[in-house]
C-alpha cells in the first residue's frame, strides 16, 4: 500500500478525491492502492526545558544549551497544566500504522520550508527508516496534482530544506527560551517577558517608530504659491526653496510681480523640461506583497490576508500562497496567454485581458533564476463563483495583478517648467499618453497629488507669463507615518532600510526580518504577548512592549539587520551551507544575549513601573 501524507485533513480528502479513494478509516482514507493520511498542522514541536532536566526558571541554568534536541507531542492546555494532546496522540499511532506497513510513502505537505519541517519531525519520532518520495506541486488543481504525482522527486532532494527549517526551529528555540528566561528572571519573575529571535527586533522597529513621532516637534517654514496664465490656461508653481524666516518669505513675496498689484511682468520662464517617462508594470505578488495591498485598499491583516489566500489555494483557484518570488520562469509563462484568456469576461478585467490577446506580453517578471521554491502567486484559471466578500477581494487582486504584470508600460510626459519672479518656482505637469498597466484598476500615483497640474500650457524659455495670483503658503515639517500592517511588512523585507525601488527590494529578501510565510504570525505573537495593539490600522506599542524595548533596544536581540543576516544564513543553509558552523554561532549569540539581558533585566521592574504611570 502507498501511503500519502498530507498537512491537514482538508488537503488530505482532496487528494484522495482526486485518485477515486473513497474508504473512510480512522484518521486516513484509503482505495486505488493509496492511503491518504494527514497530520494537524505541527503535530510535534522541540521539547520544552524541563525534557532537558531545566526544571523552574533558575539564573543557573542559562544558558541553556541542550547536546540534543529531542521532539514532544504537541500539549494542551487544562486545568491539570499542559498535556499531550489525546487527538494528536491517536493519529501520530495511526500515522505509524500506516508507515509500517506501506510499500511506499509519498510526502504531500505543504511544499516548502514548514510543510517539509512537519513531515520530517513525524518521520524521525516515529523512527521510521523507509524511503520516501516529495509531492513538488504549486497549486491544488487535479490537474497540477496528477502531474505532480507522476513526477515524485526523492525525499533526499529536500534534505537541505528540512536542515534550513531545523535549524530556524532550533535557534527560535534557543534565542526564544533563554532571552524570555534571563529577562523575566532578572526582572524578579513578576511576568513573563517573552523575547524572540524575529520577535524582539520587529517590536523595536514599532517602538522606535512610535517614539518618533511621540518625541518629534514640528518645525514651520513658508512656501511662495503662484498661479501663471498662458492661453487661458491656469497652472500652479510652486517655489524651490523653503524659508524659515517669515520676515524672509515676505520680503521676497513683496518682489513677486503679480498682476493684480500692478506688475504687468509677471514670471520669466527660464527653462522648459519635457520628458518622456515609460513606466514598468509591477512585479506579480508575492505573498508579502499581497498582504500589502490587501491591508492597503481592505484594511485586512497580514494574518487574515494569509488565512484568505491558503484557502483560495486549497479551493484550487490560486497558486501556492507562502512563497517569497515574485517572478515566474518561461515554463510557466508558456501558459500565461491561455491563463489570459480565461479571464476576458471579467467583470472588472475582461476589457484588459482581451487587450492582451492580441497584444505582446511584459516580461518583466518572466526569470527563472529569482524563482526561488515556488513562483509568484497567480491565479489557476479555475471557475471561481460563490465566494465571499473578503474572498473575491483577495482573488481579484492576484487576477488583477496578473493582468497588470503582464501589460504593456505606462507612457507618460512629465514636464517641468522653471519660472523667476522674485524668486525660482517650478511647475510640474504630468500627462499620461497611454495608460498601459494602469488602466487595470484605473489608479494614480499617490505622491506629490497636491504639487502635480494634470497638464501644462506649451511654453518657451524667455516669455512672460501673467501671475494671476499669488499666496504665501505656511506649512509645518511632518513625521513618519505610524506602522500599519502594510508598511511594517515592507519594512521587514529589508530589515528597516527604506528602499522603494522594487528589484533592489526584491535583492535584499533573504535577508529581511523572518519570511512571507511568518512575518503574519510575528504580528500575531506581539499582540497576543500584549506588547503592540491595533488602533484602526495602526500597529502601537503599549506600556509593556515600550518598557521592554527600553531594556533591549541597545542590545543584540534587537538589532533588526543582525536578525536579517541569520535569516540569510538560513537561506544559504537551504542551498547547502555548512549546518555545523550556523549552530555554532548560533550558541555563541544565544550566551551573548542570555548575559546582556540578566544584566539589563534588573532595570525592567523599574521600567514597567515607569510605563504604568505614563500615559502614552
Amino acid at each position: 500500500m502507498k501511503i500519502v501524507i498530507a498537512e491537514k485533513p482538508s488537503v488530505g480528502r482532496e487528494l484522495a478525491k482526486v485518485f477515486g479513494a473513497t474508504t473512510r478509516k480512522d484518521g486516513y482514507i484509503e482505495g486505488k492502492g493509496y492511503s491518504f493520511t494527514w497530520a494537524f498542522g505541527h503535530l510535534l514541536q522541540l521539547a520544552p526545558p524541563q525534557d532537558y532536566g531545566f526544571i523552574g526558571w533558575r539564573k543557573q541554568h542559562l544558558p541553556m544549551l541542550p547536546a540534543k534536541f529531542k521532539l514532544a507531542v504537541r500539549k494542551i492546555k487544562t486545568k491539570d497544566g499542559f498535556v499531550e494532546d489525546p487527538a494528536v496522540r491517536k493519529q501520530l499511532d495511526t500515522i505509524k500504522k500506516l508507515f509500517d506497513d506501506a510499500t511506499e510513502i509519498i510526502v504531500a505537505t505543504d511544499a516548502g520550508r514548514e510543510g517539509e519541517l512537519i513531515f520530517r519531525y513525524i518521520y524521525y519520532y516515529l523512527k521510521c527508516k523507509k524511503p520516501f518520495k516529495r509531492l513538488w506541486i504549486s497549486s491544488q488543481t487535479d490537474e497540477a496534482i496528477k502531474d505532480g504525482f507522476r513526477n515524485l522527486k526523492p525525499g533526499t532532494d529536500y534534505d537541505t530544506l528540512f536542515n534550513s527549517a531545523h535549524c530556524r526551529s532550533e535557534s527560535d528555540w534557543l534565542v526564544g527560551m533563554n532571552a524570555t528566561q534571563a529577562l523575566s528572571i532578572s526582572a524578579g519573575n513578576r511576568t513573563v517577558l517573552s523575547l524572540g529571535r524575529v520577535q524582539t527586533p520587529t517590536l523595536a522597529m514599532i517602538c522606535a517608530r512610535f517614539l518618533e513621532i511621540k518625541n518629534f516637534v514640528p518645525q514651520t517654514y513658508f512656501q511662495i504659491s503662484i498661479q501663471l496664465t498662458k492661453d487661458e490656461q491656469t497652472f500652479k508653481a510652486i517655489s524651490t526653496s523653503n524659508y524659515k524666516d517669515k520676515a524672509e518669505v515676505e520680503a521676497i513675496f513683496s518682489l513677486v510681480e503679480d498682476v493684480p498689484s500692478g506688475f504687468p511682468i509677471g514670471g520669466n520662464v527660464t527653462a522648459v523640461e519635457a520628458k518622456p517617462r515609460k513606466e514598468p508594470p509591477p512585479l506579480l505578488h508575492d505573498l508579502s506583497s499581497l498582504q500589502q495591498e490587501a491591508n492597503k485598499k481592505k484594511g485586512y491583516t497580514a494574518d487574515q490576508t494569509l488565512n484568505i489566500l491558503q484557502n483560495l489555494y486549497e479551493s484550487k483557484l490560486v497558486s501556492y500562497p507562502r512563497t517569497g518570488s515574485r517572478y515566474i520562469g518561461d515554463d510557466v509563462f508558456a501558459g500565461v496567454p491561455a491563463l489570459i484568456d480565461k479571464f476576458v469576461n471579467h467583470p472588472d478585467f475582461g476589457k484588459q485581458a482581451q487587450f492582451l490577446q492580441t497584444a505582446t506580453l511584459n516580461k518583466r517578471s518572466v526569470n527563472a533564476k529569482k524563482v526561488t521554491d515556488h513562483h509568484a502567486v497567480l491565479p489557476t484559471g479555475e471557475e471561481a463563483y460563490g465566494l465571499s466578500a473578503d474572498k473575491q477581494a483577495v482573488y481579484d487582486m492576484v487576477v488583477g495583478r496578473m493582468i497588470e504584470a503582464f501589460h504593456q508600460e505606462c507612457l507618460k510626459e512629465i514636464t517641468k517648467i522653471t519660472i523667476q519672479s522674485g524668486t525660482t518656482f517650478l511647475a510640474n505637469g504630468t500627462v499620461i499618453r497611454s495608460a498601459g498597466w494602469r488602466s487595470v484598476f484605473n489608479e494614480t500615483e499617490d505622491d506629490k497629488k497636491d504639487e502635480d497640474n494634470a497638464a501644462l500650457p506649451k511654453v518657451a524659455v524667455g516669455e512672460q507669463l501673467p501671475i494671476v495670483e499669488k499666496s504665501l503658503l505656511e506649512k509645518q515639517t511632518k513625521p513618519k507615518a505610524m506602522f500599519n500592517e502594510a508598511s511594517l511588512l515592507k519594512a521587514l523585507e529589508t530589515s528597516g532600510k527604506e528602499i522603494e525601488d522594487e528589484e533592489l527590494r526584491y535583492a535584499m529578501k533573504d535577508s529581511g526580518l523572518g519570511t512571507p510565510a511568518t512575518r503574519a504570525s510575528i504580528i500575531e505573537t506581539l499582540i497576543t504577548r500584549e506588547y503592540i495593539t491595533r488602533e484602526k490600522r495602526n500597529l502601537v506599542p503599549t506600556n509593556k512592549g515600550l518598557a521592554v524595548y527600553e531594556v533591549v533596544k541597545d542590545k543584540q536581540i534587537a538589532q533588526a539587520e543582525l536578525t536579517g543576516q541569520w535569516e540569510k544564513r538560513l537561506e544559504e543553509i537551504r542551498t547547502g551551507a555548512s549546518v555545523k558552523d550556523f549552530k555554532a554561532e548560533i550558541t555563541e549569540y544565544t550566551k551573548t544575549i542570555t548575559n546582556e539581558l540578566l544584566i539589563a533585566g534588573a532595570t525592567i521592574s523599574g521600567k514597567l513601573e515607569e510605563q504604568k504611570t505614563e500615559k502614552v
